[in-house]
């Protein structure tokens, strides 16, 4: 039972992340900076608080009475991350929804889910190493799973180098207005490398997550004291990033200005940095169902690739391609959910 609610939460984290993005196509006049750091404030700071406080019982104290260590490492962490996060809403901007995310992620799901274990089994920190997931059944059945995840994503991203060559520029930028193949493929790259951080931040913050439960928070929202730190990294990334784009691209005038629609756009950015820190409130009930190991990783990142693919299918981000393309990114699909039902096989044996 606790494998299939672990299965439930990630997949509507991945449901959430997957579709964030999507009220920030309906602000208008804006910079790009403008709306991500306002959005930004919700998903970093205001939401994650109110997230813990309705949790988890002297949050503030938990975090206050954290040793240094575990503090420096959780918000350093945040910070790298912050760099991919930062970077995955531009691959966004420059890609579309589709292969921005399939390309970003495939980095990130194979770091993610692979470098905390084999970090334990040479450090000798506490928690499932590789060559204890190597060694059993369903250990196997989950690198399986990985592995025929990464095939999928593979095959996701071919779709989309068939679409750079049979479409015109014309065509790509009717669905994503800045489409630019060349400071997408860099940028997903970034991101997919250190928005895996997030993970890391979570195993360095273990020690408040424990503490928690120690004052009576339920299991099942244990990560939230964590989600607090790493974030405040991520806050502080992109804001010193956004500030700086205000700053050269002259749009400080953007919060105030009139002549945009000014509710419109805060509500919108406050729904998509609300809809983004969902994904990791439920990738935390998830992970205290499966555990922060390989499974618990990919299973978030496939079920963001599956979404963020519909959602590329809905809005049309795939017209005027052959049918061959389209097949291509639908059995790209396709493999991706069966790597699902296989690490989920694999975390229940």
């Amino acid at each position: 039972m606790g494998s299939l609610l672990g299965l439930l939460f990630h997949s509507l984290g991945g449901f959430a992340s997957g579709s964030f993005y999507i009220p920030y196509r309906k602000i208008e006049v804006w910079s790009w900076e403008s709306a991500w750091i306002v959005g930004g404030v919700f998903s970093w700071i205001l939401v994650p608080f109110v997230a813990a406080y309705l949790t988890i019982p002297d949050f503030m104290q938990i975090i206050q009475q954290a040793n240094s260590s575990t503090l420096f490492w959780t918000y350093a962490f945040g910070v790298l991350w912050g760099i991919g996060g930062l970077t995955f809403g531009l691959a966004m901007r420059y890609l579309g929804m589709s292969l921005g995310m399939s390309i970003a992620l495939s980095l990130c799901s194979i770091f993610g889910a692979l470098v905390p274990p084999i970090y334990r089994e040479f450090s000798g920190m506490e928690g499932i190493t590789f060559s204890q997931i190597a060694s059993s059944t369903g250990g196997r059945l989950v690198l399986l799973g990985i592995l025929v995840c990464i095939f999928g994503i593979y095959l996701c991203g071919k779709a989309g180098m068939m679409k750079e060559n049979e479409l015109s520029d014309e065509q790509k930028k009717e669905s994503i207005k800045e489409f630019n193949l060349v400071k997408g493929l860099i940028v997903a790259t970034i991101s997919g490398l250190l928005s895996a951080c997030f993970n890391f931040g979570i195993e360095a913050g273990k020690l408040m997550a424990n503490e928690a439960i120690v004052k009576g928070c339920d299991p099942l929202f244990q990560n939230n004291v964590i989600f607090i730190v790493v974030l405040w990294g991520g806050f502080t990334t992109n804001f010193i990033w956004c500030m700086y784009l205000n700053y050269s691209n002259k749009s400080f005038g953007d919060y105030l200005n009139t002549n945009s629609p000014l509710r419109r756009n805060y509500t919108f950015a406050a729904v998509a940095g609300t809809t983004w820190f969902l994904q990791f409130f439920f990738y935390g009930m998830g992970e205290s169902k499966l555990g922060n190991g390989a499974s618990s990783w990919i299973l978030h990142m496939a079920t963001i690739i599956l979404t963020s693919n519909f959602w590329g299918l809905y809005f049309k981000e795939w017209k005027g391609v052959s049918k061959q393309t389209l097949r291509t990114v639908m059995a790209g699909i396709v493999v991706i959910l069966v790597s699902v039902i296989i690490v989920g096989i694999g975390n229940s044996l």
